[in-house]
């Protein structure tokens, strides 16, 4: 019945879609919201929304969304010439494309003034309008992430897009209690231009294969465990998480020789992903702690009132992506993967400069091995930069379905991350 759903909403079965379908669930919530942000009731015109979609996705040359969202500008009676990029469109959505660039790379330089220089003068927003874009282009800067992490091919109808090849015989919904037909997702095969990142490349055969017996006496060992760290030692063992991640940084040269159908819908290609630990001067950008500023008692109420319904969408999301769980693990059942999860989804927030006081990310380093975090802080800082290798590299031993799990925890932990740091500049200046 989704893909049923998803056809009548979209005229189309897209391989986002089919991947997503290893967890109906999610799914449901997923094809809701992202319809409702298209193409539900809010404050901006449609061919603006679809707009919007494009420039997120050119901030990591994802020409799969951005081929995806012309077609639904175009349908959506948008102005052929915007298409030919930045220089002709609108004033007023040029004046967001200094938003959309921060909050793709380093959302912690967002604050009130940028939000104020969008809400004065000639081609103003309301304030409604922009929570609606920055909705927008969280969204699709994380589905970017999803996208290049799973290795979703073009559609036959576009440009690139070709069969799969593939005779991986992946399980459809391989670890799902419920079992509907599914085609097998459309992970790239295509060799890429690049080989895998050289700092996966060089993993030591002892790092790649922490087997997935030893990380479930991890889990067991650390859910035993009765210790209490003061605020302290969890504020050191913070920062050692946050610094090792530094080591992580890919050692390729950034792509900034774009492909000319991508090229005009990005300004500044140079401004990329900066490890937070390496700021400069820490008391001029603080760590971002949840205790002071979270979604559930902030972030929520504040979306939920420029944006009517939104947030209750966004919420359902989050919870869904964070809760997902079938207690299997690479095969093994009756698993409690609570903190292997809650391991990965902080993990992807410390690498923008959210702390969740009451973690212990002692445990990242207990759970997450090397190469698993850096595909992840790859997934979710330089998307563009993964290849099949690298997806195939890690978690070996887990299933396809659990593999999509991760990416769509990669998806949500990050896209609660841009909003919390773009939500609390709202307020502030509001305030």
């Amino acid at each position: 019945m989704l893909f049923i759903d998803a056809f009548l909403q979209n005229n189309r079965l897209d391989h986002v879609t089919q991947v997503m379908g290893y967890h109906p669930t999610y799914l449901d919530i997923f094809l809701r919201t992202q319809n409702f942000i298209l193409r539900g009731d809010g404050p901006l015109p449609y061919d603006y929304r679809h707009f919007i979609a494009i420039m997120a996705a050119g901030r990591h040359q994802c020409s799969y969304l951005i081929n995806l969202q012309k077609q639904e500008f175009l349908l959506q009676g948008g102005d052929n010439t915007w298409l030919k990029g930045l220089s002709r469109i609108p004033q007023k959505l040029r004046d967001l494309y200094e938003i959309n660039k921060i909050l793709a790379h380093r959302p912690w330089l967002l604050n009130k003034s940028h939000i104020e220089k969008l809400t004065k003068g000639k081609d103003s927003w309301s304030l409604a309008e922009v929570v609606h874009a920055i909705v927008l282009l969280a969204h699709f800067h994380s589905l970017s992430s999803f996208v290049f992490g799973c290795g979703v091919n073009e559609e036959l109808d576009q440009d690139g897009g070709h069969h799969n090849g593939s005779s991986d015989s992946a399980p459809p919904l391989g670890s799902s209690p419920r079992s509907v037909p599914s085609p097998t997702p459309p992970l790239s095969t295509a060799p890429s231009s690049r080989d895998a990142e050289p700092w996966l490349a060089s993993m030591s055969p002892v790092e790649q294969e922490v087997g997935v017996d030893m990380l479930m006496q991890r889990m067991k060992s650390l859910s035993e465990r009765a210790e209490e760290f003061s605020q302290e030692e969890k504020t050191k063992r913070f920062e050692h998480v946050e610094n090792q991640s530094v080591e992580l940084s890919p050692g390729l040269e950034p792509l900034t020789q774009l492909k000319a159908d991508i090229g005009h819908f990005v300004d500044d290609p140079t401004f990329l992903y900066q490890d937070f630990a390496r700021r400069g001067e820490v008391s001029d950008i603080p760590t971002f702690r949840v205790q002071d500023y979270s979604w559930d008692d902030h972030g929520y109420s504040l979306v939920n009132r420029l944006y009517t319904d939104v947030g209750n969408l966004l919420d359902e999301k989050f919870k869904t992506a964070f809760n997902l769980t079938y207690y299997t693990m690479g095969g093994r059942k009756d698993v409690d993967t609570s903190r292997f999860r809650r391991a990965i989804w902080n993990y992807i927030q410390c690498m923008f400069g959210i702390r969740h006081d009451d973690y212990d990310y002692g445990e990242v380093n207990q759970l997450l091995e090397r190469s698993l975090k850096a595909f992840i802080k790859s997934a979710c800082c330089y998307p563009e930069r993964v290849t099949k290798k690298d997806y195939d590299r890690v978690l070996r031993e887990f299933r396809h379905s659990e593999k999509v799990h991760v990416n769509l925890m990669v998806l949500e932990a990050r896209m609660q991350a841009e909003l919390l740091y773009a939500l609390r500049a709202i307020m502030r200046y509001m305030t």
